[in-house]
């Protein structure tokens, strides 16, 4: 019996590698972008870590020390003065010009997204990239009678552009109005444009069109088409567009309350559903089909904590961008002892709600 088909020991240890590897290299990324925007501006480093608690294993080379720490939950870039109040040595960080000390700050999130763009061009040199294509229409459905067909390629919904049939299914999912939708699609590449009328769905408690698209009619895997490689640039792009776009989506619908903080998984809840992933892939489509979903999620996290950490809010990179741009504006900086305590304040709060989450994601793997 194949042991890893059979979700044996080997498969889990195997699994909780790929997982920890996965983090680590989204981390390492992040961190790395923080650490040579400080060596292009002139910033002492003292410390680059990936993960948090613990060292496990250090290494000192010049003024910088390299650490690899036992969680794998984020990570830091210990610039000079960082820990200081009032730190003279001309390369510390609160002593260098301000577009310097906001490129260092931005510099963490850009490589994420870096980072998810050059894992898109992989995913789709791999396997090829998504249309906004139908391949069903539901019989009886606002869509037949509007006139949609299979092959039918949507490009604007409501006068939104749209690349592959992902971002309708997102536009549906909070869609609450039997007020008709306006399609423009291609039909043997011929622009039309159509009106549909949702109608509401007792057993999915949404409204729907009656279509669906991007994944095999008989199956769950998506449908890809193949790219040279400037559809595979152009692709890679939208790709990242896409999870910025829906992380942006779902912060605003968590915001308004309709999604709820049950819905929220943190990085247990993240690693659960790529074990799930792996599991599921092995099983219809063996390592190559893994190797795939390992490199979707790198995207996924990628892109999402590029988005995360710019939000302007205290302990994350945002919040120091937002601090630096107070400073740009009223070219006084803020007294440094103000910003240590407001990032604190964020640090705890970002730490509570961290630990509820992970409580929750760990209390669904027992109840489920």
């Amino acid at each position: 019996m194949n042991i890893l088909r059979a979700g044996g020991i080997l498969n889990v240890v195997v699994n909780i590698l790929v997982i920890i590897l996965v983090f680590g290299i989204i981390i390492m990324i992040h961190e790395l972008g923080h650490f040579l925007m400080c060596k292009w501006t002139g910033i002492g480093v003292s410390e680059f870590s990936v993960g948090m608690g613990p060292c496990i294993y250090k290494k000192q080379r010049g003024e910088t020390q390299y650490s690899i720490r036992c969680l794998p939950i984020g990570g830091y870039c210990m610039m000079l003065g960082d820990d200081e109040e009032d730190c003279k040595d001309e390369r510390a960080f609160s002593n260098k010009p301000i577009w310097s000390r906001i490129a260092v700050i931005a510099a963490g999130p850009i490589f994420n997204f870096l980072l998810a763009f050059v894992a898109s061009m992989i995913l789709i040199g791999m396997a090829g990239y998504l249309t906004g294509e139908v391949n069903y229409v539901q019989e009886g459905s606002g869509a037949e009678a509007a006139g949609l067909q299979e092959g039918d390629v949507i490009t604007h919904i409501n006068g939104s552009r749209v690349y592959d049939f992902r971002e309708v299914t997102m536009y549906m999912q909070f869609y609450s109005s039997d007020e008709p939708i306006q399609l423009q699609i291609l039909r043997d590449g011929e622009k039309m444009e159509l009106s549909v009328t949702p109608q509401y769905n007792e057993e999915r408690g949404q409204y729907i069109m009656g279509i669906d698209g991007g994944y095999q009619p008989e199956g769950d895997y998506l449908i890809r088409t193949k790219a040279n490689f400037l559809t595979n640039i152009k692709y890679s792009a939208l790709e990242v567009r896409y999870w910025i776009k829906t992380t942006f989506v779902g912060l605003k619908q968590l915001v308004t309350g309709r999604v709820g903080v049950n819905q929220v998984s943190g990085v247990v809840g993240v690693a659960d559903m790529m074990n799930s992933t792996m599991n599921k892939a092995q099983e219809t489509g063996g390592w190559f089909n893994v190797v795939l979903n390992v490199i979707y999620f790198i995207i996924l996290i990628s892109a999402n904590l590029g988005v995360m950490n710019l939000l302007p809010f205290p302990a994350l990179d945002g919040g120091r961008l937002l601090f630096l741009l107070v400073e740009l504006v009223t070219r006084k900086p803020i007294p440094k002892e103000k910003e240590a305590f407001v990032h604190a304040v964020g640090f705890v709060i970002l730490f509570i709600v961290m630990i509820l989450v992970t409580f929750k994601d760990i209390r669904n793997l027992f109840i489920r």
